[in-house]
């Protein structure tokens, strides 16, 4: 499974309701495992970003699925990147060599 990181800032719709944030995340995790992915982590932070979320995918489209539904709720704005571990990007760099 690939890993992902994602920046998610409140809407004003999120904001207005945050003491739901943590079933909404629940919620969001039931949600990625019914399209084949998990958020393993969620970590509510200070700063330009409201929460940072890991999750797994087995491939990027299935991701951007979990991330659309995600956003189209209207709680959090979100920006996705695609993570590798230590040993993934060593895979990386022996193909670019």
């Amino acid at each position: 499974m690939a890993t992902y990181i994602g920046l998610l800032q409140y809407t004003d719709q999120g904001i207005r309701n945050v003491k739901e944030t943590t079933r909404r995340a629940a919620a969001a995790n039931e949600a990625a495992v019914k399209l084949g992915a998990k958020f393993t982590e969620f970590f509510w932070t200070l700063g330009q970003y409201d929460l940072v979320a890991v999750a797994e995918a087995p491939d990027d489209e299935t991701m951007t699925a979990v991330m659309l539904k995600l956003a189209s709720l209207g709680n959090v704005k979100t920006q996705t990147m695609r993570a590798f571990r230590s040993t993934e990007m060593e895979a990386v760099l022996r193909k670019a060599a």
